[in-house]
């Protein structure tokens, strides 16, 4: 049985069969996906992709990507994907491919009233900055990429717990984990104090696992070697 978790779990991907099953198995709260994943799932038409997501998702909040580099097109795709339902997400990147950033677009889309989902932010600064421009009044998620920090050799964990300070401000803003590498990275997230953390499907099998005996985990592990050299045949 998985453990009763505060923190929300989204699940992350672009693959509807495992969509359907995240959200049939009652675990997860909301999904994410990104124009990398639906390119790795063979999609190529984003808008076909997006209405078989939403109905795969069946009401739970669910992020969206601009794929533009060009703010003005930003604008505009991002304000199209706003229509597609109240559970809409809508991811901007912190800047463009040129490093310019995206700060006075945020501050807009958020005044307007378009739910945003800040994405590939890796600096306290940027949380900051975000979070400044969010309009109190409008929903918002504020992703910041914790695994690839720790890709880097440095622990996110402190850098996770200033930044959930930060977002404090804004009432209706909430802290995402994003790119976790482990299961242990969900506790982590929690305790910190992050509202969301992403999780792929291989993740979020592990749940299971949480709190589990480490004898009897010890015990799984020396049958799953015997079984395989039995399996293989091996012999001396």
């Amino acid at each position: 049985m998985a453990p009763k978790l505060q923190i929300a779990v989204y699940a992350d991907g672009a693959d509807v069969r495992e969509m359907i099953a995240a959200r049939q198995g009652g675990i997860v709260n909301g999904f994410t996906t990104n124009p990398t994943l639906m390119r790795k799932s063979g999609i190529t038409d984003y808008a076909s992709f997006a209405r078989e997501a939403l109905d795969a998702t069946g009401g739970m909040p669910i992020s969206f990507e601009v794929f533009a580099d060009d703010f003005d097109e930003m604008e505009r795709q991002a304000k199209l994907i706003a229509t597609w339902g109240d559970a809409v997400f809508v991811k901007i990147p912190i800047t463009n491919t040129k490093g310019e950033s995206s700060i006075p677009l945020i501050a807009r889309l958020s005044a307007a009233g378009v739910k945003l989902n800040v994405t590939a932010i890796l600096t306290l600064q940027q949380v900051r900055e975000v979070t400044g421009a969010l309009d109190a009044n409008t929903p918002a998620i504020v992703s910041v990429f914790a695994g690839r920090i720790a890709d880097t050799g440095r622990d996110p964990v402190p850098l996770m717990r200033e930044a959930a300070e930060i977002v404090k401000v804004k009432p209706k803003a909430q802290l995402l984990w994003a790119s976790p590498r482990e299961l242990l990275n969900i506790i982590q997230a929690e305790e910190v104090g992050c509202h969301i953390i992403t999780v792929t499907a291989d993740i979020l099998k592990k749940l299971a696992m949480v709190g589990k005996s480490l004898d009897e985990l010890s015990l799984d592990t020396v049958k799953m070697f015997y079984n395989d050299a039995a399996a293989a045949g091996f012999r001396l």
